[in-house]
């Protein structure tokens, strides 16, 4: 059985392709089309995936889009009948775009597909699933677990903006939903909105920047825009906001509140940012923990599941794992709606088709370390890397690691690309920059120099699963970098009376452990584990760099700079690297060293895309 999921027209636009219960191929369209957060159809990221499973479009058996556009159209209705007259500058514009288009989406997606290819008579194979069910499939149906509670939080669906499930088997049903506009996703984008950043995108930037500062605000928060029950259950009070009628996420009354205006993205970030990113971080982190304690409590599963754009808040993560309600916690990689794709395919395997099961052994999932994207043989590298000019040489398997560990002790900042892309919002190791984790002046280097973007941003630390333990607080897999926990106390150095006394972005350059690269100001640090079992080759990599430094540990961040999406191709590596203060490039077994290029091919990277 073949099925081929597909999310777009909203943000991260993707296509999976599940066969029987192999999860064969997922991408996200911003990948192919170079554009951040692509909502368009997914053309070329379905061609990819139909081309990694050797079909054809007729030889699929069900396509399935990830939510219902007739629901989310009821909404829209509903939303301005309930609140007009306000609203109708933002109702005239949305309406026009569905009596257009997303009314008619059937046809719509129908004519797209005719495009790729197939007879046209789509038929009863083309569906479409609940948006948070979507969700829920692609967290529960790939996790190790049989049974589990499956949490999905996220902006909204159709209607639902966080919903409860249980699973077991391959039986999947959502038992309680919270509705628009209440929302914890919206309440967190409405500050990331408030703060400065872009909406959909920056919300990273808010939690990273969330330690800098102090939780001051709150509980202005918990007293004006939140009623938080003890169960986890919330209400907004909406009139702060302006997400249902208007243009922006929050209006006067909301600035008044917290006695500034919105900050304008070319303004300075200062103290009070900082405390605002601390307070509305310390009340999701509240409000989740307050909603799996009560469904532990409830459902007397021990396994959990997160989804949706929320589930992406690795800082509420780690806080749930330590909390001990659950037993085991598993979160879907691509948690926003490029995984609406995966689980769309995968809901319509088992709950509409009726297929049993299959759990994968030994505590494993089905994601395949979530390296389900496109790859190259060494000859493609080369030849590719020929066409755009590079200079390279070629080492063999065995000397790789070496070579590559050796540059890294050194303090080279690396491009590494290898094997299959990652689905999902982060680079696992092999579309990644690294660094040395040691180095006290990595992290800014890198973000200033290579990815163009805040100073303040933090790194993630990828550590090998063995060693985790002796690094960090955390004896558990954390594969998707979803997963904050502190560094080891022992591996900590205590900061004088000077430096303690320092403030906001200023505490960012005082070493803090024997990693200070990837420790954040919090002694905090969001860890992938490495297995040998999903990635050989950068496990080797990183057990060598082990033995020339002791330190198992490299800086791993996404391969690209600020707005760019993470590099697809072997010539998006190229670009990337001639672009910015990368040292190293290695792709396959190919290796080139900025001094060795051409300086004629040297680019400008600062202002190629805009800001995210």
């Amino acid at each position: 059985m073949r099925v081929l999921g597909i999310s777009a027209f909203y943000h991260d636009s993707a296509a999976a392709l599940v066969v029987d219960d192999e999860i064969v191929a997922a991408a996200q369209e911003e990948r192919f089309t170079r554009k951040k957060h692509d909502p368009s159809f997914p053309s070329h990221a379905i061609a990819y995936c139909l081309q990694a499973g050797s079909v054809t479009l007729d030889a699929v058996d069900f396509i399935v889009f990830y939510d219902k556009p007739f629901l989310k159209f009821e909404r829209l209705l509903q939303t301005y009948v309930a609140l007009a007259p306000r609203g109708f500058r933002s109702f005239r514009m949305a309406i026009p775009l569905w009596l257009r288009e997303k009314l008619f989406q059937k046809r719509l997606l129908a004519d797209e597909l005719a495009k790729i290819g197939g007879d046209g008579d789509w038929g009863d194979r083309l569906r479409f699933c609940e948006h948070h069910l979507s969700h829920a499939a692609s967290a529960f149906y790939p996790s190790p677990f049989e049974d589990a509670v499956v949490l999905t939080m996220d902006g909204v669906g159709e209607w639902a903006t966080t919903s409860a499930a249980i699973g077991r088997g391959s039986a999947l049903e959502i038992f309680e939903e919270i509705h628009f506009p209440h929302s914890l996703g919206l309440l967190y984008s409405a500050f990331t909105y408030y703060t400065g950043f872009k909406v959909n995108s920056g919300e990273y930037k808010l939690m990273g920047l969330a330690p800098y500062g102090e939780p001051k605000y709150a509980q202005t928060i918990l007293d004006n825009l939140i009623d938080l029950k003890p169960d986890g259950s919330f209400r907004l009070d909406i009139s702060f906001f302006d997400y249902c009628t208007g243009l922006t996420m929050t209006n006067e009354r909301f600035s008044r509140l917290f006695g500034e205006p919105v900050r304008r993205p070319d303004q300075l970030l200062t103290s009070f940012h900082m405390d605002i990113a601390a307070s509305i971080q310390a009340v999701l982190d509240e409000a989740v923990l307050r909603l799996t304690r009560s469904l532990a409590a409830r459902t007397g599963l021990r396994n959990l599941c997160l989804a949706g754009g929320v589930a992406l808040n690795c800082v509420a993560n780690g806080k749930v794992l330590r909390d001990g309600c659950f037993d085991e916690i598993w979160i879907q990689p691509a948690a926003g709606d490029a995984g609406g794709a995966l689980g769309a395919a995968l809901a319509t395997r088992y709950l509409h088709a009726g297929k049993p099961r299959k759990v994968a052994p030994g505590g494993r999932d089905l994601m395949q370390g979530a390296y389900l994207g496109n790859s190259y043989s060494q000859d493609e590298c080369e030849q590719e890397l020929r066409r755009a000019g590079a200079r390279f040489t070629t080492v063999t398997d065995d000397a790789l690691p070496n070579l590559v560990a050796r540059a890294l002790a050194e303090g080279k900042a690396v491009g590494w690309m290898q094997g299959r892309m990652e689905f999902g919002p982060r680079a696992l190791g092999n579309r990644s920059i690294l660094g040395d984790p040691r180095s006290p002046t990595m992290q800014k280097m890198l973000n200033l120099k290579v990815k163009y973007r805040e100073s303040f941003r933090p790194f993630a630390p990828s550590v090998l699963r063995e060693e985790v333990a002796q690094w960090f607080e955390l004896d558990s897999d954390s594969p998707y970098m979803l997963l904050v926990a502190g560094v080891k106390e022992e591996r900590c150095r205590t900061m004088s009376e000077a430096e303690q006394g320092l403030f906001g972005i200023d505490k960012l350059n005082v070493p803090r452990s024997e990693i200070p690269a990837v420790t954040h100001v919090d002694y905090s640090a969001r860890i992938q584990t490495v297995h040998r079992e999903t990635n050989p080759r950068y496990h080797a990599l990183i057990s060598r760099f082990k033995e020339l430094t002791g330190c198992p540990v490299l800086v791993n961040t996404s391969f690209n700079v600020r707005g760019e999406p993470i590099v697809c191709t072997v010539s998006d590596a190229f670009r990337c690297f001639m672009g910015s203060e990368i040292d190293l490039l290695v792709v396959g077994n190919c290796v080139a060293r900025k001094e060795h290029q051409d300086p004629a091919l040297k680019l400008d990277y600062r202002s190629a895309f805009e800001p995210d």
